[in-house]
């Protein structure tokens, strides 16, 4: 899971939503969560703190960093809360970022103090150079997928020659994904893209990859609240469109039903897919 914010078609993930506070009733609607509110903050620490992604995501990440032929810009599209794009740094002599939203450009901030920030939503932005790294992680949920092709190959655009661009996204498959669905009625596949990528640019080399990742918890409370978080990965327009919000009852018996391990705890997994395109060579 993640927390970018660069789709063209908003400023700020959430805006307008109702941040609300932990319902007490098993009746109670699934909150749609607000990035800014304390509800989400604490449902992504919950999030982070019992999952491996960071660990398994960056050390995949630093395999890609250091294999590049260049690495003197990095651009990371939809940056959210910047842990990442520090980590990414490092391996960079130049850092630039976008990221609509004011919380997470903050933040961002605050953890990668030397990037460049654009504040600007992907339809609107212009990075100053292009970059031997472009990172476009979590963000596609916020563009409708028949813009995906044309957003994807605007973020091309801003590799060098000989530069990598990366696509971070849920796997379809992936239980965290099958729950949305079941909720929200949500779906995201990257192999659709992969393949009209590979066919109108034959000369890019087009790869997909998988990463297994896992979210657990002892607590049942805090099970839920993390999928409460990971069903709030459908775009506003999508949850606010429902007839009825799930209730929590619902959410809870799904978690104790599909996620409930023989020791007691709960495992959530989300799997997420990896899109690789690399430029070729000037």
């Amino acid at each position: 899971m993640g927390t970018s914010t660069g789709a063209g078609t908003s400023t700020e993930k959430g805006a307008g939503r109702a941040t609300g506070t932990a319902p007490d009733a098993a009746t109670a609607p699934v909150r749609v969560l607000d990035t800014s509110g304390a509800a989400y903050r604490r449902a992504f620490e919950l999030f982070l703190a019992g999952t491996d992604e960071k660990p398994r995501t960056h050390a995949r990440l630093t395999e890609v960093a250091t294999g590049l032929d260049r690495r003197r810009v990095l651009l990371d599209v939809g940056a959210g809360e910047g842990r990442t794009t520090a980590h990414l740094a490092q391996y960079f002599e130049r850092t630039v970022a976008i990221e609509p939203s004011a919380v997470m450009r903050e933040r961002l901030r605050a953890v990668c103090p030397g990037a460049f920030v654009l504040p600007d939503p992907i339809d609107a932005a212009e990075p100053p150079e292009p970059a031997d790294l472009v990172h476009l992680s979590h963000v596609l949920y916020y563009v409708p997928p028949e813009d995906w092709l044309r957003t994807v190959g605007r973020v091309l655009d801003w590799a060098a020659p000989g530069g990598t661009l990366l696509v971070v996204l849920q796997n379809p498959e992936s239980p965290c994904m099958r729950m949305a669905a079941h909720f929200a009625g949500v779906r995201y596949d990257l192999r659709p893209l992969a393949e009209q990528l590979a066919e109108q640019g034959p000369e890019h080399a087009v790869a997909l990859e998988t990463l297994d990742l896992c979210y657990r918890t002892d607590r049942l409370a805090e099970a839920v609240d993390v999928a409460e978080f990971m069903v709030n990965v459908a775009d506003l327009a999508d949850l606010a469109a429902l007839d009825r919000l799930p209730d929590r009852g619902e959410l809870t018996a799904y978690v104790e039903r599909h996620f409930a391990r023989p020791d007691g705890g709960y495992t959530i997994g989300h799997t997420q897919d990896m899109l690789t395109v690399r430029r070729a060579p000037r």
